[in-house]
């Protein structure tokens, strides 16, 4: 009787506990936006958003002078793909050990659905410190990898700046 106190115990513990998880999950893909106007196109659902736009995902934030949210069900389970542009638009996810990944290109793309940032246009990213810079890049929050391209039509080349690592009191020893 006691087995079976327990096993249920820890049966609903377990169920509770997804509920908890799933309820985060859905909560932290809401997206949020502010702005100083708002225009619907809803034969080809569009929603145009303009002056002091802020987007928050999540952990993730967007600021812009203009965004285009484009929602249709072929864009996967979110269906919605957010364009922003600006001179520059900004982007910023503080990532899982705290640090702050920061962007800014004149055009971000966000695929909700598959955790995918594309930005373009004098593209910058910077991750405590490591700066990478080209015409665009490509982030893919899912895998951590990142891709960054000159361009065809652009003669420069990718410039990434690497910064050592500082070292603390403990790595040395003292």
């Amino acid at each position: 009787m006691i087995n079976k106190l327990k096993v249920t115990i820890a049966f609903i513990g377990l169920t509770l506990s997804h509920v908890v998880v799933a309820q985060s999950d859905s909560f932290a893909s809401e997206v949020s936006i502010k702005a100083g106007k708002q225009q619907a196109q809803l034969k080809t659902n569009i929603g145009i958003f303009e002056q002091n736009v802020e987007i928050i995902h999540g952990n993730r934030k967007i600021n812009a002078d203009r965004l285009e949210v484009h929602r249709r069900a072929e864009l996967g389970e979110n269906k919605q793909l957010l364009v922003a542009t600006g001179s520059p638009a900004l982007f910023s996810e503080t990532q899982a050990d705290g640090t702050l990944l920061s962007a800014s290109a004149q055009e971000v793309r966000y695929d909700v659905a598959n955790k995918m940032l594309i930005i373009k246009g004098d593209a910058e990213i910077n991750q405590a410190g490591q700066i990478i810079k080209a015409q665009s890049i490509t982030y893919d929050m899912e895998k951590q990898l990142i891709n960054a391209d000159r361009g065809t039509q652009n003669t420069g080349r990718v410039h990434t700046i690497l910064v050592p690592e500082k070292k603390s009191d403990k790595d040395q020893g003292k």
